[in-house]
């Protein structure tokens, strides 16, 4: 696997997804297609998490077995990527045999190198995500990302991995590669809480039979947790731990949500320096999608339906808002009200005007065949220079993820094809024959500022090109030409549709 690899988080399959699951797949996905557009090559892998204790409820309240439901709701997280456009390359499902086989595998080799030790647990635990807390991170006696549910007290005999013998390797590495954990704030965090020291962690369930057997003791089953953390190395292909090469490992970056960085940043990297392989190139914990200024959850039932939204505004509309107004990286604040007004301002008023007016003028002024260029005045090189570094900022924002920065560019760049259209006044040099030349050049600047946005757009609205390209009368146009201005559109003719985003 020769490619960039991507992961995100697998999601939990106790409820049916919200918002919040879309949000990072989206994330995640224009990435992908954005190393794809550059001439690289690319892999995602996304799935669920199927060996919960909540999971075996939900199955229980519908009077299912605990696979039928996985079967079930599995069905529709496929759907949500489906719809949402999210090129992944395996969906992967910790029910999988092959999951189930590197698991045990990966227990059996750490089992044999010693870092696996057999002791009593006893502490709090929260059941919403599946997670052993130390005291301290109560708050007052709930866990602190779910505040509507107290921790448990669990007291059993489990299989503990020895993460305390990892302790000066983690500090070190994380020292030593300040891109490892991103964005910072989520490096200072995990910082600050790696120096109060490691603990051993459970890493096996006695009480809890829906799971993974654990090798040297069927009575017991793999903890959740440890389970879900091996599907990145069963999602890169690797049949075994022993499977793995750097053809198809390490991956380049694994996209997560900021409440679960500890798992990530902390205990997989361990797993993985026992196992003596290579970690992950960047861990990116993104932050929260809040609804009403509250993070969603299906807990507390603050949730928003994507699948309604896409239905209502369009697949494009909602992954272009996702990504425009929320910094990848930060929490950010969900609207109706927002997309609304981002939908009208950026993409009817600005880019979908900008092509309808293009398109009419071409029409009207060279019966629809877009011109080759003529007569250039120092407007046109400005233009020409003003598409150019909104491309070189964009590819330098889109390798950081800083996805506002990048549509801002481009959104920028739409704003002074407008504006130039306005100072170069084409109606005027229409009248005079003698200006004709210059209005060719005009009409195609334009066009090609519309070429090199739309380019730039396609990762963040995947069907938007097609659409574009319809009326630019550019199909089959060569890819390698999608980040250079200069196209020749030699007898090409548009083909003026109906507004692209009609104001809502």
């Amino acid at each position: 696997m020769s490619n960039f690899f991507i992961t995100t988080a697998i999601d939990y399959i106790n409820g049916r997804p919200h918002l919040g699951h879309a949000y990072e797949k989206i994330g995640a996905d224009v990435l992908k297609r954005y190393k794809l557009l550059t001439g690289g090559s690319s892999y995602l892998l996304v799935g669920t998490d199927e060996h919960s204790i909540n999971v075996l409820k939900s199955a229980q309240e519908k009077g299912l077995d605990p696979k039928t439901y996985c079967d079930q709701m599995a069905g529709h997280f496929r759907h949500l990527c489906s719809v949402f456009n999210i090129s992944y390359d395996r969906f992967i499902r910790t029910t999988d045999s092959d999951h189930k086989k590197v698991v045990q595998q990966v227990v059996q080799r750490l089992w044999e190198h010693g870092y696996i030790r057999k002791d009593l647990y006893a502490g709090f635990y929260c059941e919403s995500c599946e997670a052993f807390l130390q005291e301290e991170l109560l708050l007052d006696g709930y866990c602190p990302n779910h505040p509507t549910k107290k921790a448990v007290w669990v007291n059993e005999e489990n299989y503990f991995f020895t993460l305390s013998r990892f302790q000066k390797q983690l500090e070190d590495h994380i020292q030593s590669n300040p891109e490892f954990i991103q964005p910072e704030s989520r490096r200072n965090e995990i910082v600050n809480r790696l120096q109060a020291g490691l603990r051993d962690i459970s890493i096996s369930r006695s009480s809890m039979q829906w799971g993974i057997p654990f090798p040297q003791d069927e009575s017991h089953t793999v903890y959740v947790w440890f389970d879900a953390l091996l599907n990145y190395l069963t999602g890169a292909g690797c049949g075994s731990p022993n499977a793995v090469s750097q053809e198809n490992w390490p991956p380049d970056v694994q996209i997560i949500g900021k409440d679960i960085t500890w798992f990530h940043c902390i205990i997989w990297p361990a797993m993985l320096m026992a196992l003596n392989l290579p970690l992950p190139k960047k861990i990116f914990g993104h932050g929260f999608l809040n609804l009403h200024g509250e993070k969603m959850s299906k807990t507390s039932g603050n949730i928003l339906d994507p699948l309604q939204l896409a239905e209502e505004y369009g697949t494009d509309v909602v992954r272009y808002y996702l990504m425009k107004a929320i910094p990848w990286g930060q929490d950010g604040n969900f609207t109706l009200e927002g997309l609304i007004t981002t939908y009208n301002n950026d993409l009817a008023n600005d880019y979908g005007n900008l092509l309808s007016r293009t398109t009419a003028m071409i029409n009207k002024y060279f019966n629809g065949q877009i011109p080759a260029p003529g007569v250039q005045t120092a407007a046109e090189v400005n233009i020409r220079a003003a598409a150019e570094e909104t491309i070189e900022n964009y590819h330098r924002f889109m390798a950081e993820m800083r996805y506002v920065n990048a549509l801002t560019a481009v959104m920028q760049l739409i704003g002074t094809a407008n504006l130039y259209i306005e100072e170069t006044a084409p109606w005027q040099l229409f009248k005079d024959s003698s200006q004709h030349s210059r209005l060719a050049s005009i009409l195609y600047c334009l066009v090609e500022i519309i070429r090199l946005a739309t380019w730039m757009l396609t990762p963040f609205m995947p069907s938007l090109k097609e659409r574009v390209w319809s009326q630019l009368g550019l199909a089959g146009q060569e890819k390698v030409k999608c980040f250079t201005w200069g196209c020749e559109y030699d007898n090409v003719r548009i083909n003026r549709q109906s507004p692209l985003f009609p104001r809502l």
